[in-house]
């Protein structure tokens, strides 16, 4: 994840969130917190504990956060922001717990005396971690329509270009679903399963090497063994836990998209 789509990760959280954005830069935002975006973040359960047993004034937080040090004004005090940083993790898990699943539907141009069909897509954001003793995230993002069982990847930036609202617009109606949800979470996950199988991994290949390197070590230190000791075997699984690769899935959030 590079440090642009950081940026503009943290656009969308907060303004989903409705916490206002007061102060940005190509490499930095400054936000306001909500109080429930507080109590969501900030860890101070103490302090609303107290404001609400004794009626005071409620005093949210506000956090900068830096994306890119070198576009940033000089000299600004903030939280710099980066893939793997403690801050990022817990914005994604947060965002799972706040937007696990949506349901949501595109207002369309009204037509006089006619109604518009909306038909059902279903929308799925995906990690993808290649994991050996180094670890790479991939995310994306797939939309299937649930009628005819069509996929589109990329589907989350597609739906940037709508306009959508929880509530189903005036002159529209929605066509009932012939895949079923779970199902078409299926198909996706099959889909990039094939993908991943018919993929080049070199990064596999490399982490291979230096576990056979490593397992080679451990091998010359025991040579002169005449019992390996439990300690070996102890040391050699946890080789195996360390370079072993593998790659795992993981549903970030999703919804039902009615799309025009």
């Amino acid at each position: 994840m590079q440090q642009a789509e950081i940026y503009e990760f943290l656009e969308e959280y907060f303004n989903n969130n409705q916490c206002e954005i007061v102060d940005r830069s190509p490499g930095h935002l400054k936000v306001q917190l909500t109080i429930d975006m507080d109590k969501e973040l900030m860890n101070r359960p103490f302090y609303w504990h107290y404001l609400e047993k004794t009626g005071g004034i409620p005093n949210p937080a506000s956090i900068t956060f830096i994306t890119n040090k070198e576009k940033a004004p000089e000299g600004l005090k903030g939280e710099f922001i980066h893939f793997g940083s403690p801050r990022l993790h817990q914005l994604f898990q947060s965002t799972k717990k706040l937007a696990g699943f949506v349901r949501l539907y595109e207002k369309t141009p009204v037509m006089p005396n006619k109604q518009t069909s909306l038909f059902p897509w279903l929308l799925v954001n995906i990690k993808i971690s290649y994991e050996c003793d180094q670890k790479k995230d991939s995310f994306r993002s797939y939309g299937l329509n649930l009628i005819n069982g069509g996929m589109k990847e990329d589907f989350f930036d597609r739906l940037l270009t709508k306009e959508l609202h929880a509530t189903i617009p005036d002159f529209t109606f929605t066509l009932t679903p012939i895949i079923k949800p779970k199902s078409g979470v299926s198909r996706i996950l099959n889909s990039i399963s094939d993908e991943l199988r018919q993929e080049e991994h070199e990064w596999a290949t490399e982490a291979r090497k230096r576990w056979d390197e490593d397992l080679s070590l451990l091998d010359a230190f025991y040579s002169e063994v005449d019992e390996l000791p439990e300690s070996y075997h102890i040391e050699k699984e946890a080789l195996k836990e360390q370079y072993e690769p593998r790659i795992s899935l993981e549903i970030v959030n999703g919804g039902i998209i009615y799309l025009s």
